[in-house]
C-alpha cells in the first residue's frame, strides 16, 4: 500500500515539475515577444490592420476644336450593404422602407428586394450587391435611402467607387477618340489619341493614402501627413470639327448600309495645316450593323489602285519624260504585258496623257510606266521615295500602317511590278498616306503631317501648342503641280468622276476601284473591289482634303469609286459649303468687294475708250458687271444662282467683241 502511495506522489511531483518547466517556457516566450521581439510584431500587427491605398488621379479631358467634350472621366459607384452588420431592432425598424426606396428605383417590387436582404442575413453575408455604375446624383440619393443613410455601421452601407471614361458624342469618332485600357494581367491597349497621348499628358499622377482595417473587408482612411494628393491629368485639344465630323460620319454610314459595304472609312483634312477635321471608321457587325471597330484610315494598308495613277503620272511629268499632251495608245481595253493582261472597262484608242488619266486607263498608265521606266525601274522608285511614300508618316496614333514600295531585287518584284505599280497595284498604303499625298499637290506641293491635337491645356494655361509640321516644303516643281491639279479638276468635270459634278461648288479628285482577294480560287464567282475617292474642295484655293474608301461593296449594287465612295466625297464637300460658314471666305469675300470697287472705276474707264475689248468682270457684283456691258453697247444675259457675285463670263478677258454679241454672265 505504501509502495503505491510512493508510486502515485513520484507521478505526481513529475507532472508538477513538467507544467512547472512548461510555465518557464510561456513565460519565457512571452517576455521575448514582450520585449526582444516586440517592435517586429507590432509592425507586423499594424502592416495587417492598415495599408496604403492609391487615389486614382482624374483622367484629362479630351476636347473639339471648338471645346466640345468628346471624351471625360466620370465618377460611377457600386453600392452594397453588409446584411449583418445592423442590430435586428434597427434591420427590423427600416428594412421595408429601404426595400420600398430600392422598388421606386429600380421597378422591382419591395417583397424582391426583402427576401434577397432578409435571406443574406440569415446567410451572414456582409456584401450583398444592390446597384452598379450609377452617377454621383443617384449615389447620394441611395445613401439617403432607410437604413443606408446610418452608414457603414450600423447602416452597412459599403460604397465602392471607379472612374469610367465617358463618350458624350456616343460612336462618332470612337476609336479615333481612342482610350487606354488595362486588364488583370496588366495587358495595355491604347487606340487613338486618349491612347497616344494618355500616358504624357491625360493620365495625371495618382495619389496614396493610409486606410485602417475596421471590419472584414472594410476599411477606413486615415489622417496621414505623408498623404500624397493626386495630380489629375491635362485636358487635350484635338482639331476635329463636331459638324464636320458629323456629316461625315452619316454619309459614310448611308453608304455602307446602301452597298452592304464590309467596312470603310473617311477622312477630311484641312489643306493648308494638315489639321484633321473629321475621320470615321466604320466596320460591320455579324449582325450587319456599323460601329468604330478599328481605326481603318491610319492602320490597314491596302493596294490603293487608281488613286495611285496621281503619283504615277506625276513620276514621269517631273522627269519630263512626258507631257499632259503626249498621245497614248490604250488599244481596244487590252493589250498583254510581259504575258499578262491589262484591260480597261472599254477601249479609249490614241489619247492624249491627260485624257488617259481623266478617264483612268490602266492600259495608259502602265503604258507610259513602261516605256519610259523599263530599262530603268529604280529611277521611277528613287522619286516615290523622294516624296518619302515608302515611309510611314509617323503619327502619335499607335498602330499605324507600313507602305509598302517595292523595288527591283525584292522578293514581290518582277518584270510585271513596274506597269503594276503605274496603276495602283503591287504596292499598299494606308489612306491617310495617300490622302497626305494628294493634300500636298492641293497644297501647292508643301506636304504636311496630319495633325491630331491643336494644344494641350491645364485650365485655360496652355501647356503645349501644337504647329504645323512640314514634311516637304516641296515635292515637286510648280509646273508638274500645276499639270496634277487641272488634270484632278478634269477628272470630275468630264472624266470618270463626271456624274459627281456640280455647278454650285467645284471639287477636284480621282476615283479608284481595285480588285482585293483576287488570288482567291473564289474570285470569279465571288469577285471583291475596293472603292475609293480622293481629292479636294473648292478645286481654287482648296479648303479641305478628303479620303474615302469602302471595302466589298455588295457587287449586285455597284463597286465603281465613283457610285460608291465618290458620292460621300461630294455630300461632304456638298454640306461643308452649305452648312459649315467658313470664316477665310467671308473674309475673302469682303477683300473681293473692296477690290471690286476699284476694278469697276478701271473698267469703266476703259470701257468708255476701248469699247470692243472684254473686260474681266468675275468678282464683280452682277448689277454692277451688267451696268459696265451696258455702257459698252453689249447684249448681256445673267444667270443668277445666289447672292449675284458673278463667277464665269462666256468670253474670256481681252478678247475682241464682234457687233451684237452676246454675253452670258453666272453669278452665284
Amino acid at each position: 500500500m505504501a509502495v503505491n502511495e510512493k508510486n502515485i506522489l513520484n507521478r505526481l511531483y513529475f507532472v508538477a515539475g513538467c507544467m512547472f518547466v512548461f510555465g518557464l517556457a510561456v513565460v519565457f516566450k512571452l517576455a521575448s515577444v514582450q520585449f526582444l521581439q516586440g517592435d517586429k510584431y507590432k509592425n507586423l500587427a499594424e502592416k495587417q490592420a492598415v495599408k496604403n491605398v492609391t487615389i486614382p488621379a482624374n483622367r484629362g479631358n479630351v476636347y473639339a476644336d471648338d471645346g466640345s467634350l468628346l471624351a471625360t472621366s466620370i465618377p460611377k459607384y457600386n453600392i452594397a450593404i453588409d446584411a449583418v452588420v445592423s442590430s435586428a431592432k434597427l434591420f427590423e425598424a427600416h428594412i421595408k422602407g429601404l426595400c420600398d426606396s430600392l422598388s421606386g428605383y429600380s421597378g422591382k417590387s419591395s417583397a424582391y428586394y426583402e427576401k434577397l436582404i432578409r435571406k443574406a442575413r440569415a446567410n451572414k453575408d456582409q456584401y450583398l450587391l444592390l446597384i452598379k455604375d450609377i452617377g454621383y446624383s443617384d449615389y447620394i440619393r441611395f445613401r439617403n435611402f432607410p437604413l443606408l443613410n446610418k452608414g457603414a455601421i450600423p447602416g452597412g452601407l459599403i460604397v465602392e467607387q471607379n472612374t469610367k471614361r465617358e463618350f458624350p458624342m456616343g460612336s462618332i469618332a470612337r476609336r479615333t477618340i481612342g482610350y487606354e485600357h488595362i486588364d488583370d494581367y496588366g495587358n495595355v491597349t491604347r487606340p487613338g489619341i486618349d491612347g497616344a497621348f494618355g500616358v504624357k499628358y491625360l493620365r495625371g499622377t495618382d495619389g496614396k493614402r493610409l486606410k485602417q482595417k475596421i471590419g472584414k473587408g472594410k476599411w477606413k482612411p486615415l489622417t496621414d501627413a505623408n498623404q500624397i494628393e493626386p495630380k489629375d491629368g491635362y485636358d487635350v485639344y484635338t482639331t476635329i470639327d463636331v459638324n464636320i465630323q458629323d456629316i461625315a460620319h452619316h454619309a459614310l454610314l448611308e453608304q455602307l448600309e446602301k452597298y452592304k459595304a464590309g467596312h470603310g472609312c473617311v477622312v477630311v483634312m484641312e489643306t493648308k495645316t494638315g489639321e484633321v477635321k473629321a475621320i470615321s471608321n466604320l466596320g460591320r457587325s455579324s449582325k450587319g450593323t456599323y460601329y468604330e471597330r478599328l481605326n481603318y484610315a491610319v492602320g490597314e494598308s491596302h493596294e490603293p489602285g487608281s488613286t495611285f495613277k496621281l503619283m504615277a503620272l506625276m513620276v514621269a511629268l517631273e522627269d519630263r519624260v512626258i507631257d499632259t499632251s503626249t498621245m497614248v495608245d490604250t488599244k481596244n481595253g487590252y493589250k498583254r504585258f510581259y504575258g499578262r493582261a491589262i484591260t480597261d472597262t472599254r477601249g479609249h484608242g490614241e489619247i492624249s496623257v491627260a485624257r488617259t488619266f481623266e478617264l483612268s486607263s490602266n492600259i495608259g498608265l502602265a503604258t507610259i510606266v513602261d516605256d519610259n521606266y523599263s530599262k530603268s525601274p529604280k529611277r521611277f522608285i528613287e522619286r516615290l521615295k523622294e516624296w518619302g511614300l515608302h515611309n510611314t508618316l509617323g503619327l502619335p496614333i499607335l498602330g499605324e500602317g507600313k507602305p509598302i514600295i517595292p523595288s527591283p531585287g525584292d522578293k514581290i518584284w518582277s518584270r510585271n511590278a513596274l506597269p503594276s505599280m503605274a496603276y495602283g497595284y503591287n504596292l499598299q498604303m494606308t489612306p491617310l498616306q495617300t490622302l497626305t499625298f494628294y493634300n500636298a499637290v492641293a497644297n501647292n506641293g508643301e506636304m504636311v503631317k496630319p495633325q491630331f491635337l491643336k494644344e494641350v491645356k491645364e485650365f485655360d494655361k496652355v501647356i503645349v501648342p501644337f504647329k504645323k509640321e512640314v514634311i516637304n516644303k516641296q515635292i515637286c516643281s510648280k509646273e508638274t503641280i500645276s499639270k496634277a491639279q487641272e488634270m484632278l479638276k478634269n477628272v470630275v468635270v468630264r472624266g470618270t468622276g463626271r456624274r459627281l459634278y456640280s455647278e454650285n461648288f467645284s471639287m477636284a479628285g480621282k476615283t479608284g476601284t481595285a480588285r482585293v482577294d483576287y488570288a482567291m480560287p473564289d474570285w470569279k464567282e465571288n469577285p471583291r473591289y475596293i472603292s475609293s475617292f480622293v481629292g479636294y474642295f473648292p478645286a481654287e484655293n482648296p479648303k479641305y482634303s478628303c479620303i474615302v474608301v469602302i471595302h466589298k461593296p455588295s457587287t449586285k449594287v455597284g463597286f465603281y469609286g465613283a457610285d460608291v465612295s465618290g458620292p460621300v466625297f461630294k455630300k461632304i464637300a456638298q454640306k461643308i459649303f452649305t452648312d459649315t460658314p467658313i470664316i477665310d471666305e467671308v473674309k475673302t469675300l469682303e477683300v473681293q468687294s473692296q477690290l471690286a470697287e476699284k476694278e469697276f472705276e478701271n473698267y469703266y474707264e476703259l470701257a468708255k475708250k476701248y469699247k470692243t475689248v472684254m473686260p474681266n468682270v468675275v468678282g464683280l457684283p452682277a448689277m454692277d458687271a451688267l451696268a459696265l456691258l451696258e455702257n459698252m453697247q453689249v447684249k448681256v444675259k445673267v444667270k443668277l444662282q445666289g447672292n449675284g457675285v458673278v463667277k464665269k463670263q462666256s468670253v474670256k478677258e481681252h478678247n475682241k467683241l464682234s457687233d451684237n454679241q452676246t454675253i452670258v454672265l453666272t453669278a452665284s
